[in-house]
């Protein structure tokens, strides 16, 4: 295996590619299911959902550090956080992201912003305690292989679109059951055998939801494996990543509950949720299995000619 193969991983390009042309249509099914139950103009909801996807857009990165607390650092502050940083990205060709520390112990990373030129790597505290300096690269290669695949913006954005979805939904769930639309208007000469707007709208939430939570989850493990990949090949040692996602695993463990919670919003874009031995069902995880990713990485290592603990 070369190491100049490692940048954007064409496997993820494809599936972003397919998921998102899946998700817009899904979401223009439901948006024509409204307009017509809610009879909603189409103008007013299109400038609405446009202005929050910009604001969502130009914001994203923004948003993730202030939620997650997260405080950017200077070459000063972190120098050798700055000077890895620095050397994956000469190695990658990506300009240098924005770096930030957690002021949190529970071991852990993201990455975030809406292109590589917009873009940021946040570490916490409680990894930099942890790790080796060696595990801390595998983490950050890991994190701007994110970045390098831009699908950091992809599940941003499908993420949004999924919850403006359940929000609409939600109102107009309630006006309808208070009375707001009750399909009056629309068809009434077939008096009581009318199907109540509410639940064409609540039937319709429920299919929309559940068939893009399954695709976005899929699309999540998916770039976890792409990230574990552009690791291994950026830093030319996937067991170095795997002793360090065994040991945010169990310092994970190890952390009180209420830290946990602190930090759970951030479960999605962390390098492992804070709630990895809770998660049942790989289906509805937005995370591989660390026994599935430990797997892929040691294949990837024997790929390089590197020998494995068995």
């Amino acid at each position: 295996m070369k190491r100049k193969s490692y940048g954007r991983d064409a496997g993820l390009t494809i599936r972003i590619i397919f998921t998102s042309s899946l998700l817009g249509l899904l979401y223009v099914g439901f948006a024509l299911v409204l307009f017509y139950a809610l009879n909603i103009g189409l103008a007013p909801l299109l400038v609405i959902i446009v202005a929050i996807a910009a604001v969502q857009y130009w914001t994203s990165d923004k948003v993730a550090l202030a939620a997650s607390g997260a405080k950017v650092v200077t070459p000063e502050e972190a120098p050798a956080l700055h000077a890895t940083v620095e050397r994956l990205c000469a190695m990658a060709n990506l300009p240098k992201p924005r770096v930030a520390i957690i002021p949190s112990n529970v071991p852990n990373a993201f990455a975030t912003g809406r292109s590589p030129k917009h873009a940021a790597v946040a570490v916490t505290q409680g990894l930099l305690q942890r790790l080796e300096p060696q595990e801390v690269e595998a983490v950050l290669a890991h994190e701007l292989s994110h970045i390098a695949n831009r699908d950091v913006l992809v599940m941003t954005l499908a993420s949004f679109f999924a919850m403006l979805a359940a929000l609409i939904t939600r109102f107009g769930f309630y006006a309808g059951l208070f009375g707001g639309f009750g399909g009056g208007n629309r068809d009434n000469n077939n008096g009581g055998s009318q199907v109540p707007v509410w639940l064409i709208i609540f039937v319709v939430a429920i299919v929309t939801y559940a068939i893009s939570y399954v695709l976005i989850r899929t699309l999540s493990r998916y770039r976890e494996y792409a990230a574990d990949r552009g690791s291994a090949l950026m830093t030319g040692a996937p067991e170095n990543l795997m002793s360090a996602l065994q040991k945010i695993a169990s310092g994970i463990t190890q952390i009180p509950q209420q830290d946990l919670r602190e930090v759970a919003g951030m479960n999605a874009f962390f390098i492992v949720p804070t709630n990895w031995r809770q998660q049942v069902g790989e289906l509805f995880m937005d995370h591989p299995p660390i026994e599935k990713r430990l797997a892929a990485l040691a294949q990837i290592a024997r790929e390089m000619g590197k020998p494995v603990a068995a």
